[in-house]
């Protein structure tokens, strides 16, 4: 007998050390569709640690670089993805505990009470006059304890647990995703509503001369020198840019009002202090990018999806586990006495072992494998999209950054020939040497030339968060984050 039970847990032990399932391998990058370099870059140097978690210091802005601060300790969404965080590493812990013995015990104490009808009690003339009744308390005590232990023949609980140390390591990722998309928005917002304070200051500014030429005019046509359509057109000029002034204010304060709540505070007063007028960033000038196989490894939505295959790997083996035999443990141990002194005279308990095994189902647990090999080629695929979405992603950056500097080059130039011809005509006019029309011209071709050349000083900075993000940047500081 003991040679059948060392024989029985020696095939256990010997099968217990194969799972069920195949063994996850991260894919390779051939079989991604990533190619080795950038499209119509060659070799890159790659951005450091550093200059990937703390991008936007490069912008050289200290209001800015405390909002992010703020943002990053107060904001809602990234507070919501650290809740799933805790969820994911509670779910690792319920999954292993799948590992250890059940135990569980009790305990009672009471009394039991009999009572039973006693003999007639009679006077001395042979009448009744009572009956005398028995009446007893026995004490009863117990203390048992049972346990119950499955054996993980198959693999099925150990794939579980791989599955949920994967599914921990995607709440990671999605984390850091979460508060890099975070850091972009607030950027993109500040950026925003700074180019929305120039383009005020700008229009501001223009209608200051836009009203020396409406006065101007206006003395003209008094003088009997020009007609009133001097200073008509010089009227409906200052209105139209007046009409600007709104929007303009009303895209600050929506951007302020933008970054108020992602920085986790209700708007109004928490971005007061941006509304005093400040210059637009300035983005680097260059920015390392590396290879695309280097941006995949640093990219937490790459990440979090490649860890998803991996669970998804996992729970195959957790499916193909329950086709085959379980094998559990138990056992139990109890005593009972009628007294607490000697509860523990007599001591009672079993061992016992079981084996089950699904002879039919109608094929439900085997559909279920099947179902999540599905599963298993659908996160492929998403993998593989997320993949090949960021380098989309990087490429498009790029893209903007160079249409931006060459915009913002050629914009500069047409903002000095502007600017010199709305000098000469506005010289002229007072002198009476040229129309109203050419005036009118040259001040709207140069105000239309400030906003484009702040547009894409805007643009410019823009596409370098944009490249940042693209590249995995903003997540590699902080706390606890996922190897």
């Amino acid at each position: 007998m003991r040679y059948r039970i060392a024989l029985s847990l020696g095939s256990a032990l010997s099968l217990a050390a194969c799972a069920a399932g195949p063994n996850y391998h991260a894919p390779e990058v051939s079989a991604l569709g990533t190619p080795a370099t950038y499209y119509g870059q060659g070799a890159n140097l790659a951005p450091t640690e550093a200059q990937l978690a703390w991008w936007w210091t490069q912008f050289n802005d200290p209001a800015l670089n405390a909002l992010i601060d703020k943002a990053v300790a107060n904001n809602l969404d990234i507070a919501q993805a650290t809740a799933r965080l805790r969820q994911a590493r509670e779910a690792l812990v319920q999954a292993n505990a799948a590992f250890m013995p059940q135990v569980n015990g009790s305990a009672s104490a009471g009394k039991n009470y009999t009572s039973a009808s006693g003999s007639l009690q009679l006077d001395d003339n042979g009448n009744v006059i009572g009956e005398s009744n028995s009446r007893n308390w026995t004490s009863r005590y117990s203390l048992g304890a049972n346990a119950s232990w499955e054996l993980d023949l198959f693999g099925g609980l150990r794939r579980s647990s791989e599955a949920a140390r994967a599914d921990l390591a995607a709440s990671g990722y999605d984390l850091a995703a979460v508060r890099t998309a975070i850091i972009g928005e607030l950027v993109t917002n500040y950026v925003q509503a700074r180019l929305a304070q120039e383009q005020l200051r700008i229009a501001r500014e223009t209608l200051a001369n836009q009203q020396d030429n409406y006065d101007i005019a206006g003395w003209r046509v008094q003088a009997g020198l020009v007609s009133s359509l001097d200073q008509e057109q010089a009227r409906a000029q200052l209105a139209q840019t007046t009409a600007t002034v709104p929007t303009l204010e009303n895209s600050v304060k929506s951007a302020l009002n933008r970054i108020a709540v992602l920085t986790g505070e209700a708007p109004g007063e928490a971005t007061r202090a941006l509304e005093q007028i400040a210059p637009i960033p300035v983005a680097p000038t260059d920015i390392a990018t590396g290879i695309p196989a280097e941006t995949l490894r640093q990219r937490p939505d790459v990440r979090s999806a490649e860890r998803a295959l991996a669970a998804a790997t996992a729970r195959i083996g957790v499916a193909e586990a329950q086709l085959y035999p379980s094998l559990g443990i138990s056992g139990n141990i109890g005593t009972n006495s009628t007294a607490f002194s000697t509860l523990t005279d007599i001591v009672t308990g079993g061992v016992f072992a079981n084996v089950a095994q699904v002879l039919f189902d109608g094929g439900r647990l085997r559909a279920q494998v099947r179902s999540q090999k599905a599963a298993t080629d659908a996160a492929f695929a998403a993998y593989k999209a997320s993949v090949l979405t960021g380098i989309e992603d990087v490429e498009n950056a790029m893209n903007g950054i160079k249409a931006a500097r060459e915009r913002k080059a050629q914009f500069a130039i047409a903002l000095d020939a502007s600017n010199n011809s709305a000098i000469l005509a506005r010289s002229q006019y007072q002198a009476g040497l040229t129309d109203f029309q050419t005036l009118l011209t040259a001040e709207q071709t140069l105000l239309s030339a400030r906003n484009s050349f702040a547009g894409a000083q805007s643009d410019e900075v823009l596409a370098a968060a944009q490249l940042y993000a693209a590249l995995g940047g903003g997540w590699q500081s902080m706390d606890g984050r996922p190897q």
